[in-house]
């Protein structure tokens, strides 16, 4: 194929293969045979590998480099990554290494192949899953594992929550942000996942779930799963979107923990609906006020210049679903779901995997992190997490200026500063109500506990402690091994689970990004009008190439 020559069956069966050259007068051909005529091997039994035809019968369109070959020959490029080269770096893989001209279409077809090579087929997809679910219970003692089929065992949901994140969710502040994004294989759905964050401030999933769309009865679903392993209690917090399937989920399945809405995706919808980018800085200070006196300023604010937007944000959305002082629970400092969209942008390149291989990918992401954060948490010599100590610090040289006094053997009044604060050690309150809600001590209380000699330490919540950070991180997630190596029972091997329906495939390319949430507008780059490059206009192009539009001509006689 590297020499552009072209050759033609001429005999082909279960135990022969003859093959010549394309031009009829040419000396190259091979012969090759069954070993013995039981065996599944041939051997060459003679081969003349001299061409003796003209070169112009060479053709870089080499009609024996088809997209099996292609796919064949590239997919190595393709093992332990997530993306690998698209259908142009498999022309220019053919080109180089090959010495084969090929379309992109063919480059396509062959990047697929390799894919299902690596990755197996959408279908086997299906087909293994059971199997797949029980090693992961094997290997990973207490995870959690569900496919529900239709009537037809044709697949429609699945749910996973690994052991250790189940175990160490006890850990965690009881926050949990939920969203979804959609798939871009060839059976589509939606992943949905359900996180919680460390005292460090990382992501910590709990959960996730495969589904047809976002609906109510697959949400329903999905949180009725996730409800049998994290509860249903009065302090727990569910942050999402205000998406109407989710919120009538929500308040179905969950009848106990508080329903907040993300305050990005209620900004978002602000400046789509009512054209006010300019009122933001005062939502988001009203978004972040302690303190109910702070927010009503700032709503004022926003109701002198929009009315109609403080009348959306009290009556259509709800002071209670958006606003840290007014959320009936405890949500801390998390008041949006940016820590489920970190994960989505995670899986961007294996969001078209067929659902076993996308499902291999989360459980090596979560076992590397697992890893990593232990080693940190190991390390670490401060009895609070990184994060969480550098929040801290400054706090100490912000109270040295603060003159404390004594109310009574657990209350200090504390002056000085913006603001004063009445501090109650043993409660772990303050005025100020920064204490109270992110439950790591404000300016006030660490002046408090220093005038009472206590350690501020003490005044800490476990969840931001080095003891809680390493017990989160504390085991192992193990991966399920090559398939040759599983031991399922045959029960398990033999259930169906067949894949589910699919519309219509659309005619033309298969759209693989995802329409702009509400209010969200893309940066579009620029394009230099000299050398075509993106980042810069053509007055600040650099470059001696390009078009010379516009320039006095050079060389003119006379």
């Amino acid at each position: 194929m590297k020499g552009n020559f072209e050759f033609r069956t001429r005999k082909s069966n279960r135990s022969l293969w003859v093959i010549e050259c394309i031009d009829p007068n040419c000396s190259w051909r091979l012969r090759a045979s069954k070993i013995v005529p039981e065996s599944t091997k041939f051997v060459i039994r003679k081969y003349v590998g001299v061409h003796s035809c003209s070169l112009l019968n060479r053709n870089a369109n080499h009609r024996q480099a088809t997209y099996v070959v292609i796919g064949e020959q590239v997919a190595p490029q393709y093992v332990g990554v997530e993306k690998g080269p698209g259908p142009k770096g498999v022309q220019t893989f053919a080109r180089t290494e090959l010495g084969a001209q090929i379309s992109y279409y063919k480059a396509w077809r062959g990047r697929k192949h390799a894919h299902t090579l690596i990755r197996g087929s959408p279908e086997q997809s299906f087909h293994v899953l059971p199997s797949y679910f029980h090693m992961l219970e094997k290997l990973n003692s207490g995870t959690v594992t569900r496919i529900e089929v239709d009537g037809e065992s044709r697949f429609k949901y699945l749910f996973l929550a690994f052991g250790v994140a189940i175990r160490g969710f006890r850990y965690m502040r009881k926050v949990v942000g939920i969203d979804g994004t959609f798939l871009k294989g060839q059976y589509r759905g939606v992943l949905l996942v359900a996180t919680a964050q460390d005292g460090n401030g990382q992501c910590y999933p709990l959960a996730w779930g495969i589904v047809d769309s976002e609906n109510e009865d697959a949400w329903s679903w999905f949180l009725t799963q996730l409800k049998e392993i994290i509860g249903d209690t009065d302090e727990l917090a569910l942050i999402s979107d205000r998406a109407p399937s989710i919120k009538k989920a929500i308040s179905t399945v969950f009848e106990k923990a508080h329903h907040g809405a993300c305050a990005w995706h209620v900004a978002q919808n602000i400046k789509n609906k009512f054209k006010c980018a300019d009122i933001m800085g005062s939502y988001w200070s009203a978004v972040n006020a302690y303190r109910c006196e702070d927010f009503t300023g700032y709503m004022i604010e926003i109701s002198n210049r929009y009315p109609r937007v403080a009348e959306y944000l009290e009556n259509e959305v709800g002071f209670e679903k958006w606003s840290r002082c007014h959320y009936p629970g405890l949500r801390y400092n998390i008041t949006t779901t940016n820590m489920v969209e970190s994960l989505n942008s995670m899986l961007v390149n294996a969001r078209d995997f067929p659902y076993v291989a996308l499902l291999d990918v989360i459980q090596e992401k979560m076992s590397k992190w697992w890893n990593d954060r232990r080693i940190v948490a190991t390390a670490i010599t401060t009895p609070l997490t990184p994060s969480r100590e550098s929040e801290l610090r400054p706090r100490f040289a912000q109270s040295n200026g603060r003159h404390t006094s004594q109310l009574n053997p657990i209350t200090y009044h504390v002056k000085g500063g913006e603001l004063e604060g009445v501090v109650d050690i043993f409660n772990k309150t303050c005025t100020c109500k920064e204490f109270d809600i992110d439950k790591l001590p404000c300016v006030h209380a660490v002046a408090a506990a220093h005038h009472a000699q206590v350690s501020v330490y003490n005044l800490v919540s476990l969840y931001y402690t080095k003891e809680y950070y390493l017990l989160a991180y504390g085991e192992t997630i193990y991966p399920v091994g090559s398939q040759s190596q599983w031991d399922v029972p045959n029960e398990v091997v033999t259930r169906i689970v067949l894949p589910r329906e699919v519309k219509e495939k659309k005619r033309g390319r298969p759209k693989t990004s995802r329409f702009p949430s509400v209010g969200e507008f893309r940066k579009r780059k620029n394009r230099c009008g000299k050398c075509g490059a993106y980042g810069h206009y053509k007055k600040k192009c650099n470059s001696q190439t390009g078009s010379t539009e516009g320039n006095p001509p050079t060389n003119v006689p006379g």
